[in-house]
C-alpha cells in the first residue's frame, strides 16, 4: 500500500472512531507537520478550551494519545513546547539563526536560499559536554510522557540527540522539530542477532519516521566465531540503508576480548561507519576508559567513538572524553551537565 493511500485509510479510521465517541477527532498532521485548523477550535459553549486531538506520527500510521496526555501542545506558531516557553514560528520574519535580530532578507543564511533554520540557542545551561551527549531512554517500559520529558530536557540543555527505541522515533521527531537536537534510534537492539536484511529494513523504517542517527548492534556471535566476513556484510548492509545519516556501530565490548574489539573496530571502519560505540547498556557491562582508549587508537582520529553504559556523572563523562570519546550515551545526561548527584544508572 502506498503512503498516500495509507494516510487516507488512517484518517478514515480516526474519523470513524471519533464518531463513535472513542476518540476525539482532529486528524493526523499534514506533511508540513501542521494540524488542521479545526482541531484548534473549542466546541460550542466551551470558549477558551482547546479540543484535544488524536495525533498520528510516522509512515506506519502509529496513533498516539491526545496532545494533553503527552504533556505538550504541538509545534505550530505560538504553541507551548516541553520545557516551557513558546516555540517561535520557523517561518516568521525574524531570523532564528540571528536570534531574531534581523529580517529574513538581511540574514546571510536565509538570503542564500535557506527557508528554514533549526538552531539551539545557547544558555547558561548548555555546555560543551552537552553537545556530545545522546540523551537516552531505551527501557522497554518507557512511556510517551517520559519520551516527551526526554525531548524537553534535550531542548533545554542542547544535547546532541535523544536516543529512543524505534517506535518512538516519529514522536521524538515531531517534538524536536526545529530545535537542532537530532533523533537517534537503535537497530538490532539489544542482541544484534537479527539478520542483515531485517536490520537494513529496520533502519530504513526509522529514517522514514524521522531518525537522523542510527546505532546498530553488530552480530556478536559471528565476531566471536571468527566470521569477519559476516560481521562486515552486516554492518555494510545497514550502511547502505543509512546513506546520508550518521551510523554508529555498537560492539558490546563487555563480551569481547581485546583482539575481538580491535577486529570489530577495523571492520566498522572498513564498512564506512561514522562511529564505533562501546555498549548497549543491557549486557554484562558498560563503557570503560580502557575500552574507549583502545577504540580510539584503533580507528584513528577521523572516526567517532561513543562511550555508553554506566556513565553516571560528570567525572566519569570527562574521563571518557579524555580517553578519546566524542559522543556519550547516557540517561544521566542532566546530572552530568548540571553537576547534580543521583544520575541513575547512566543508560
Amino acid at each position: 500500500m502506498r503512503e498516500q493511500e495509507l494516510r487516507k485509510v488512517i484518517e478514515e479510521v480516526v474519523r470513524a472512531l471519533a464518531q463513535k465517541g472513542l476518540l476525539e477527532e482532529g486528524g493526523p498532521p499534514s506533511r508540513s507537520g501542521e494540524r488542521p485548523p479545526s482541531g484548534d477550535l473549542a466546541p460550542e459553549g466551551q470558549a477558551g478550551q482547546q479540543k484535544p486531538m488524536a495525533t498520528t506520527f510516522g509512515t506506519a500510521g502509529k496513533v498516539f494519545s491526545s496532545e494533553y496526555s503527552l504533556g505538550f501542545k504541538g509545534l505550530p506558531p505560538g504553541r507551548q513546547v516541553p520545557g516551557g516557553g513558546a516555540e517561535e514560528d520557523e517561518r516568521s520574519s525574524g531570523c532564528r539563526g540571528c536570534g531574531g535580530k534581523s529580517s529574513a532578507a538581511e540574514c546571510p543564511l536565509q538570503s542564500s536560499g535557506a527557508d528554514r533554520l533549526g538552531v539551539c540557542r545557547p544558555t547558561k545551561q548548555c555546555s560543551k559536554v552537552a553537545r556530545m551527549v545522546d540523551h537516552t531512554l531505551l527501557k522497554a517500559n518507557a512511556t510517551q510522557e517520559e519520551v516527551a520529558k526526554l525531548c524537553s530536557e534535550a531542548r533545554t540543555y542542547c544535547f546532541a540527540s535523544v536516543c529512543v527505541n524505534p517506535s518512538y522515533v516519529s514522536l521524538a521527531s515531531q517534538l524536536l522539530r526545529g530545535s537542532g537536537v537530532k533523533v537517534c534510534t537503535v537497530i538490532g537492539f539489544p542482541l544484534g542477532s537479527t539478520t542483515s536484511t531485517v536490520k537494513a529494513v529496520e533502519a530504513r523504517d526509522a529514517i522514514a519516521n524521522g531518525a537522523d542517527e542510527i546505532d546498530m548492534v553488530i552480530n556478536v556471535g559471528a565476531l566471536k566465531s571468527g566470521n569477519d566476513a559476516a560481521v562486515y556484510e552486516d554492518i555494510r548492509a545497514v550502511r547502505e540503508a543509512t546513506r546520508g545519516r550518521v551510523l554508529k556501530v555498537i560492539l558490546e565490548t563487555a563480551l569481547l576480548s581485546k583482539e575481538e574489539k580491535v577486529r570489530a573496530c577495523l571492520l566498522s571502519k572498513k564498512a564506512a561507519a561514522d562511529f564505533v560505540k562501546t555498549s548497549t547498556g543491557f549486557s554484562t557491562g558498560g563503557a570503560t576508559v580502557d575500552d574507549v582508549r583502545l577504540m580510539r587508537e584503533t580507528v584513528g582520529p577521523a572516526m567517532g567513538v561513543k562511550a555508553s553504559g554506566g556513565i553516571r556523572d560528570a567525572k566519569i563523562a570527562q574521563a571518557m572524553i579524555e580517553a578519546g570519546a566524542t559522543r556519550l550515551g547516557t540517561s544521566a545526561s542532566v546530572a552530568i551537565v548540571t553537576g547534580e548527584a543521583g544520575g541513575g544508572k547512566g543508560y
